[in-house]
């Protein structure tokens, strides 16, 4: 009886050992998928190549695929240029404010 018992636990570790691997290299792709990834499909495939690689390029798919954020997009380009030129619109829109409340008293 207690071989039957022991041969159940290994089939069991086995197979929650083989599924957590799976489930554990489509996380990049979730990720992918959840920020709208452009490149979600290319991490997909890459993440099943991973399992024939030991998951050895799968710490670079998971950078891959948290490198992209749908309303940022990469996020390499420059945001101080972009929150300068927002600061100087609203400066040119408060003096259009300014003046059009000195033209009314």
């Amino acid at each position: 009886m207690l071989e039957y018992v022991a041969l159940f636990l290994v089939f069991f570790v086995f197979l929650v050992l083989f599924y957590g691997i799976i489930v554990i290299h489509d996380i990049p792709y979730e990720i992918a998928e959840k920020r709208n990834h452009p490149h979600q499909d290319a991490i997909h495939v890459a993440g099943w190549v991973s399992l024939f690689t030991l998951h050895a390029i799968w710490p670079f798919l998971w950078i891959w695929a948290t490198l992209y954020k749908e309303d940022v997009g990469w996020g390499v380009g420059s945001k101080q240029n972009d929150i300068q030129q927002q600061l100087s619109d609203l400066k040119d829109e408060l003096n259009a404010l300014k003046q059009q409340i000195d033209k009314d008293k």
